[in-house]
């Protein structure tokens, strides 16, 4: 597929957080592309870099120390890293909207729900719309959400933990935006709400046709959402396929692995959960080699020593030495 084919491409992405004690290597030479109408799922543990992914993509990164220093990312055939602010600002929330993990920080406490969905319209009011059409859409976006329009005048601390994330959601597609970012839609949830959550937001992307990233932790999350998987540990893109290659294909990385056999067997009592050995490296001193060697049971000598390339084959690539040996064998 070719560039302009791809709503988003993102090749060789690198940020730090610098600050004046140390430098936190967070992403590490990215390398992703969305279509259009797709959904992807970036995978991995807490401290992986998933979440500075999505704010560098929404160019939201700290000011002072966030710094994205090599690579590039290009938005519907546009370059966004060196952008404008003033011109991103139109991008941000119109084309590239973002549903934050914990929608109680993410609203606004003395405005009403009505209000903050109104804001985002009124931001991006290219159309001109009048104060009468802003509240319609406000109606219809709500309604769209599952919450009764007669609450637009209402609180957020008045509606419970899933009512709050549909407002989230409904502030994120009230522009109608190209692409959607989730951050873990779904954290702060209980299991039945998660599901409700989740079961809305496949729907009212399949209704808009807008493009997703899932950012989550959770295997059974992207299993149900998305097209394409990304597994990222360390800030690198360790594993990278279809959905169909990551759950059906028995070759991963080791690290993909481990999440796997970290998940509850519902059909065996016998079965016990084997977590993955030891923690994610401190991203201010990574390992030399493979940043998984220190936790890797297939660790070899070459993996503490050399970084792994990443090795193809059709649509499923592995960052990892074993995938090498086993094609040279």
């Amino acid at each position: 597929m070719s560039n302009t084919e791809k709503m988003l491409d993102i090749k060789d992405l690198s940020v730090i957080y610098k600050t004046d004690l140390e430098t936190v290597y967070a992403v590490n030479d990215v390398t992703l592309s969305l279509e259009k109408g797709a959904t992807l799922g970036l995978v991995g543990e807490t401290g992986a870099g998933k979440t500075t992914l999505a704010l560098t993509l929404m160019r939201l990164l700290p000011e002072r120390t966030g710094k994205v220093t090599s690579g590039s990312i290009t938005f519907e055939g546009e370059s966004i890293v060196d952008l404008p602010e003033a011109h991103m600002r139109k991008i941000r929330g119109d084309k590239i909207a973002m549903i934050f993990q914990d929608p109680m920080t993410s609203l606004n406490p003395v405005l009403t729900v009505g209000e903050q969905i109104a804001e985002a319209l009124q931001v991006h009011n290219e159309a001109g719309r009048s104060k009468e059409e802003i509240e319609a859409r406000v109606d219809e976006t709500l309604a769209l959400v599952g919450i009764p329009p007669a609450r637009k005048s209402e609180y957020p601390h008045q509606f419970s933990g899933g009512m709050r994330q549909r407002v989230v959601i409904a502030i994120a597609l009230s522009c109608e935006p190209d692409l959607l970012i989730a951050d873990e839609p779904t954290t702060a949830l209980d299991v039945t709400i998660q599901a409700q959550v989740l079961m809305m937001i496949r729907d009212l992307r399949d209704r808009l046709g807008t493009s997703m990233i899932m950012i989550t932790h959770d295997l059974g999350i992207v299993a149900q959402t998305c097209d394409n998987v990304a597994v990222m540990y360390a800030g690198e893109i360790i594993e990278l396929g279809t959905a169909e290659d990551i759950f059906t294909h028995t070759k991963h990385h080791p690290y993909t692995d481990g999440l796997f056999a970290s998940l509850p067997n519902l059909k065996s009592k016998t079965t016990r959960l084997q977590p993955i050995a030891g923690l994610m490296p401190d991203p201010t001193n990574l390992p030399k080699g493979c940043k998984f060697a220190p936790r890797c049971g297939k660790c070899m000598e070459i993996c503490k020593e050399v970084p792994p390339e990443v090795y193809t084959d059709g649509t499923h690539s592995i960052r990892c030495h074993l995938f090498h040996q086993e094609k040279e064998d």
